[in-house]
């Protein structure tokens, strides 16, 4: 198992470098430059002030030597410095990561708690009037978009003191029940379309392994509905959900950056967003490699998962 998460980590590398490429060369392709934003509405530059700007903001090189010095600072742990404010990149990433991580856990427990006891409700098939009520759920859960149920929200607890953050966030360290009250919309709203997909794979999951022979042998020996249940079908089913599950998350951490600029929540992907409005070059790429750190250790973390689950990929592995 040990050699088995080296060799996880280190494909990193090749993953993070691919990333830094793409990122640091797309950007540059977005309209306009953060040259252009920190001019604003001043006079029009001359070509000799814009060439004095690019050399004291470090942008006049090539991009491909451009690429070669940011990956340099990298490794020395140097993620280089805002075009906007001149504040190191690095420390305002740090300091807005447990918000958006935070955000992301809080949608994915939602999500577990919500969908899993729905599917598991919606394939035991006992009134087909749950059954579908849950599925015509589950569709709009997948159809209704973020952003809008987000706003939806927003407006429909507006007159909740203390529900929607806007502007006046408090840290879990703070006050725990107050921080966990003002996530709790903005992670519903990230979750539930996690939510439908969690039910729709536990249902479809529990219909397949509700009809294995060890099933009908566990209800001849005469157990419990419910240890049946829990104890037997929901121990191999779940294998699927958490390969979703933990796929999705990802994708969650991703999502937080429209939901956080809804709900006004100053976690990294409002900063991400702002960036990009504003051409921070250096802000986007050290964003977006972070996340792509995220995704992969998401990705490493549910294998370990699965692992310990399934003992079958467990002697699997200490086989190796």
């Amino acid at each position: 198992m040990g050699r088995y998460i080296v060799k996880r980590l280190l494909s990193l590398i090749p993953v993070l470098f691919g990333v830094s490429i793409i990122v640091f060369f797309l950007v540059r392709l977005i309209p306009g430059s953060a040259l252009e934003m920190y001019m604003g509405t001043q006079v029009e530059a001359t070509p000799q002030q814009m060439e004095e700007l690019k050399r004291i903001f470090g942008e006049d090189k090539p991009v491909p030597v451009l690429y070669v010095q940011w990956v340099g600072r990298l490794l020395q742990g140097d993620f280089g410095y805002s075009l906007r404010t001149g504040r190191p990149v690095l420390p305002d990433i740090v300091s807005r990561l447990p918000i958006s991580l935070e955000l992301t856990l809080m949608a994915l427990f939602l999500a577990l708690i919500i969908g899993i006891p729905q599917g598991i409700l919606s394939s035991l098939r006992n009134k087909p009037a749950v059954d579908v009520a849950n599925r015509i759920i589950g569709l709009l859960g997948l159809s209704l978009p973020q952003f809008w149920l987000a706003a939806l929200m927003v407006l429909a607890f507006s007159g909740f003191r203390g529900w929607i953050p806007m502007g006046n966030f408090v840290k879990f360290t703070v006050d725990p029940l107050k921080n966990l009250q003002m996530l709790f919309l903005p992670s519903l709203a990230i979750g539930i379309g996690l939510a439908a997909v969690i039910m729709r794979y536990t249902r479809n999951s529990m219909l397949e392994v509700l009809q294995m022979d060890y099933i009908r042998t566990a209800k001849a020996k005469g157990l419990k509905r419910h240890a049946v249940i829990l104890r037997h079908a929901l121990k191999n089913a779940i294998l699927p959900v958490i390969t979703v599950a933990g796929f999705n998350t990802g994708y969650l951490l991703g999502g937080a950056i429209v939901i956080e600029e809804v709900f006004a929540l100053p976690g990294m992907g409002r900063l991400a967003l702002y960036a990009i409005y504003q051409r921070d070059y250096p802000v986007i790429q050290g964003i977006v490699l972070v996340i792509a750190t995220l995704f992969v250790l998401v990705n490493l973390v549910t294998d370990l998962i699965y692992a310990c689950v399934d003992p079958r990929i467990r002697l699997y592995e200490g086989g190796r």
